[in-house]
């Protein structure tokens, strides 16, 4: 049976939280992540220290860990062509993570630009990714349908995926931003996109309430994605969406549906005990 991929994101965690975690926390959790197999780790962001004062450390963080012994690639988010050029310098660094929403209202909440102005970004980011060896991960934000009133049906997701493929998008995630997502379209989008593009690696980064994340990630699953992302706990969540977050997809869920169906993850489960328990230390220090 095909494994599935976890990507686990403290950054989405942390990023909505008010008082500043100490930089030597966010090492010493990061730490303890690194240890337990995931894939990838969305750990920080270059973002504009207003927006998102949360990551004004994130070049601290990334100079303080030790990587010698993980497996674990690093995600960084980046929401502008100089975040890309200031994450890109940095060798630990493997993929440039960009939103992308086909959402107009929630473009502008996010990021300041409209969504064309957003695709010439993204056209700059993919061309410092392939100079620098770094690979874009682009999300489609509000992928699944949002509650901005800006149109939207699987046709619209569809287009957008075409763009995406033609400017050389290899991985995309189709994010349900603010919890939206119903398993029929999570099926839908997933069984229909992934055979269309076989070239692309597409993901789910799923919000949830606590009784629907089954559901979504049974859809996504049976549909053929093997890419999720996920947070300990669920804990965080957009905080330029809706007021009310979402919170992220728990990775104990995730790991609890794999498990269950015998599909591989590659997770150490001691390491990831040990990191479950240092989420709580942390998270609830800062709630």
């Amino acid at each position: 049976m095909k494994s599935v991929k976890i990507i686990e994101c403290p950054r989405d965690a942390m990023q909505g939280i008010k008082p500043f975690i100490p930089t030597p926390e966010k090492v010493a959790y990061l730490q303890a992540l690194l240890r337990v197999g995931f894939d990838s780790i969305d750990f920080g962001s270059f973002v504009s220290p207003k927006a998102i004062p949360q990551m004004v450390d994130t070049a601290d963080v990334l100079s303080q860990l030790d990587l010698s012994q993980t497996t674990s690639k690093l995600l960084a988010i980046i929401a502008n062509t100089r975040g890309a050029e200031i994450a890109s310098k940095h060798p630990e660094i493997r993929y440039l993570g960009f939103p992308f929403s086909i959402s107009e209202n929630f473009q502008m909440r996010n990021t300041h630009k409209t969504i064309s102005e957003s695709l010439i970004t993204l056209t700059e980011i993919l061309e410092i990714a392939d100079q620098t060896n770094k690979e874009v991960v682009a999300y489609l934000s509000m992928g699944f349908g949002n509650p901005y009133g800006d149109p939207w049906n699987v046709d619209i997701v569809g287009d957008w995926t075409e763009k995406m493929s033609i400017m050389g998008v290899r991985i995309l995630s189709l994010s349900d931003t603010v919890g939206s997502a119903t398993p029929e379209a999570i099926a839908y989008l997933f069984s229909n996109l992934i055979p269309k593009y076989p070239h692309i690696e597409f993901g789910a980064h799923l919000h949830t309430t606590t009784d629907t994340w089954f559901e979504k990630v049974d859809a996504a699953y049976k549909a053929g994605c093997t890419r999720f992302d996920g947070a300990i706990q669920g804990f965080g969540g957009c905080p330029m969406a809706k007021n009310d977050l979402t919170g992220n997809m728990p990775t104990e869920k995730l790991l609890s549906y794999f498990t269950a169906n015998k599909v591989p993850t590659n997770l150490n489960p001691l390491s990831f005990e040990s990191a479950y328990n240092a989420a709580s230390k942390l998270f609830n220090a800062y709630p």
